[in-house]
């Protein structure tokens, strides 16, 4: 499998080196590499009201450019805006599932977001569990009902936080078989 990470705006090119990282040791037999090119963020997903971006109207966008990949098998557009879904709050994250695009945003993801001191080390730790949950997504898992597991919906960054980077076995052997 080859993942293609699409920066959406201006982004931390640290937080991105290292979620390439992370993606490339955690799903198996993957490549995971930066594209070159960066898309905008969609004027018409910035909800005024709201003061966030509709993640929709963003994946959207990311989806258009990975139906145009043919090398690629999917593409985690990474955001560094406040992103929702229509009936929630916001989100980290969406994806197709399946599909071959997801998005994730960096935005919820910093301790400085909750008036914490920076660290960049939880900041990787949570902006690569999210990338991941977003990709086991695109493979066709749904949330998974194991409070540890990556594939468990995150409602706050607490359970973000409490969560593995990896997926449990039952996930996991799913994930396997689809990437064989």
């Amino acid at each position: 499998m080859n993942i293609g990470i699409l920066r959406i705006g201006q982004t931390d090119s640290y937080a991105i080196s290292r979620v390439q990282e992370a993606l490339n040791t955690i799903f198996p037999r993957t490549t995971c590499t930066p594209i070159a090119q960066t898309l905008p963020i969609p004027e018409e997903a910035l909800n005024e009201r709201r003061q966030q971006h509709n993640s929709s109207i963003i994946l959207s966008k990311i989806q258009s450019y990975a139906d145009k990949q043919k090398s690629l098998n999917r593409i985690l557009g990474i955001v560094d805006v406040d992103i929702f879904v229509p009936n929630l709050n916001f989100v980290f994250g969406e994806a197709e599932c399946p599909g071959k695009a997801a998005l994730i945003s960096l935005w919820r993801l910093r301790p400085e977001f909750y008036g914490k001191t920076s660290n960049k080390e939880l900041f990787v730790e949570r902006s690569t569990k999210e990338a991941v949950h977003e990709i086991g997504h695109t493979l066709g898992l749904t949330h998974c009902p194991n409070p540890f597991c990556v594939m468990f919906f995150s409602n706050s960054i607490f359970e973000t936080d409490r969560k593995q980077s990896l997926f449990c076995g039952k996930c996991y052997s799913k994930v396997d078989k689809i990437i064989e």
